[in-house]
């Protein structure tokens, strides 16, 4: 018996990284400029780079673009379930928007019934309140062993009465075992509902898959709504993607006609949509690096976010990254800690009630004489803020467990609350090193031409003054035109508008 579907759509996939968050944030682009009421949503997401929505709490940085594209604000209802990794096997669990537990993945399933719950009454929320939900999915949804526990996939479709639309990876190679091999394990309800198949990130000429698009859909009876190009140069936030414009590990003497900006490429780090619009600015290179090198001829170093900062301090220290970072300081060089970075550069990290490793206390850098204590609840918060000595004007979030006490270093921001004006961050004495808590220094360009010209005095901006938030509204009209072009955005729309 063929289901009954309502008008929402669910975005699947073969695999991770086939493409569905951005594409989910496509299709709610193109059915928000058809005027409708739409909504994104992620019943679980897995990622150390998130957002802090206006109704208080952290989402996944996919489900704010995603929100972004709807035309409305983000919420917690749009990703309910938040698990930022802290290790291989354990992840911080974030709940509708406040952090709750730190899990293993045994632990996590032990509570997949209280989760499912609290995920399933988001999407009921987000359905009163919307003419359309578009539903993105974890991973790949024919995982079979994890079927019965898993929430994100076909089961909020189905909770949903949402059309599937399953999403396959060309680009990786395998593309008919992607689509044949995930029909053909997972079992018939499941199938049902699957309405059609997009293939994405084609290259090359478009004319040589007809015969592909014709095998499809002979051997599997579903549509294929559509073969997608690879669109270069799209700038759109993701999960767990640096920008494209950074490099990892360049050549020692690579980009040295722009100014040279690194950044420590820690194995835990976060936000890392803090350095996005830092990348696009024209005349910038900026170096990711994981392996020790020479850094005097780099303008700045940057130390970013970590969601695992005692762990990323061992690691400083065992590939000799730390040692490397001292002797640029040593040298006069300028530095930048933001949030877990900022940690990092102090004397020492305590975490009396074990909220992140086993130790009590660790030593920090030095490079600032500030001491920082893990303390529970986790501070989130939006805020606009201002840099102090420039007096710049800007806005930003918080995400941290930590409490930073400083000793005798001037402010660098003083930031707007409910409670009235605080002090954040730091200056050194020689005016060489900033650290802050906040993300989002770049986003807005007063703060991030102060920053350019802190370290490079002479900089001149290049004209390009759009904030982040502009750019990506402009990113996603001009994917989504490209999605739609390439897709039956007839027939999808039909769905979406219940004809």
């Amino acid at each position: 018996m063929k289901p009954s579907f309502a008008r929402h759509l669910a975005v699947l996939g073969t695999g991770s990284n086939v493409g569905k968050s951005l594409l989910t944030a496509a299709i709610c682009r193109g059915l928000h400029a058809a005027g409708l009421r739409v909504a994104p949503y992620k019943a679980q997401n897995m990622s150390n780079n998130s957002y802090v929505a206006p109704d208080g709490g952290e989402i996944g940085r996919a489900q704010y673009l995603q929100a972004l594209a709807c035309g409305i604000e983000a919420s917690v209802h749009h990703n309910p379930v938040l698990l930022k990794p802290a290790a291989d096997d354990s992840s911080q669990i974030i709940v509708r928007g406040q952090a709750v537990d730190h899990l293993r993945a045994r632990e996590y399933f032990a509570r997949n019934a209280e989760l499912r719950a609290i995920a399933h009454q988001s999407l009921d929320h987000l359905i009163a309140e919307h003419e359309v939900v578009v539903l993105e999915g974890a991973g790949s949804c024919a995982e079979v062993n994890l079927r019965s526990r898993d929430f994100v996939n076909f089961a909020a479709a189905a909770h949903a009465k949402a059309r599937v639309i399953l999403v396959a990876d060309i680009d990786t190679g395998g593309v008919f075992a992607q689509v044949v091999g995930t029909l053909a394990v997972i079992d018939d309800a499941d199938r049902e509902q699957i309405a059609g198949v997009v293939i994405n990130k084609f290259r090359g000429d478009r004319s040589l898959f007809d015969d592909g698009v014709e095998y499809l859909e002979r051997r599997t009876g579903v549509p294929v709504l559509g073969v997608v190009p690879f669109l270069y140069g799209l700038d759109l936030d993701a999960e767990d993607a640096l920008p494209m414009a950074t490099r990892f590990d360049p050549p020692l003497h690579a980009d040295l006609d722009q100014l040279r900006i690194a950044v420590i490429g820690l194995p835990h780090i976060s936000n890392h949509t803090d350095l996005h619009a830092l990348a696009r600015v024209p005349g910038v290179a900026i170096h990711v690096l994981t392996r020790p090198r020479e850094l005097g001829n780099y303008a700045a170093v940057i130390v970013p976010g970590s969601k695992a900062v005692v762990s990323d301090l061992h690691w400083l220290e065992q590939t000799g990254l730390a040692q490397r970072l001292l002797q640029y300081h040593a040298q006069k060089g300028r530095i930048l800690g933001i949030c877990g970075g900022f940690q990092m550069l102090g004397s020492s990290i305590i975490d009396t009630n074990a909220l992140e490793s086993t130790a009590l206390v660790t030593p920090g850098l030095g490079i600032l004489r500030a001491v920082t204590s893990f303390v529970a609840p986790k501070l989130v918060r939006r805020t606009r803020a201002k840099l102090l000595r420039e007096n710049e004007a800007f806005s930003g979030y918080e995400i941290h467990l930590g409490r930073t006490q400083v000793e005798a270093h001037e402010p660098l921001l003083e930031l707007e609350t409910a409670q009235g004006p605080v002090s954040d961050g730091v200056r050194d004495d020689e005016l060489r090193v900033w650290g802050t808590y906040l993300h989002g220094l770049f986003d807005e360009a007063p703060l991030r031409n102060a920053f350019l010209r802190w370290v490079s005095p002479g900089w001149v901006a290049a004209g390009d003054e759009i904030t982040r938030l502009q750019w990506l509204d402009r990113e996603l009209d001009r994917f989504s035109q490209h999605v739609r072009s390439h897709l039956d955005w007839a027939r999808i729309e039909r769905w979406a508008r219940g004809d």
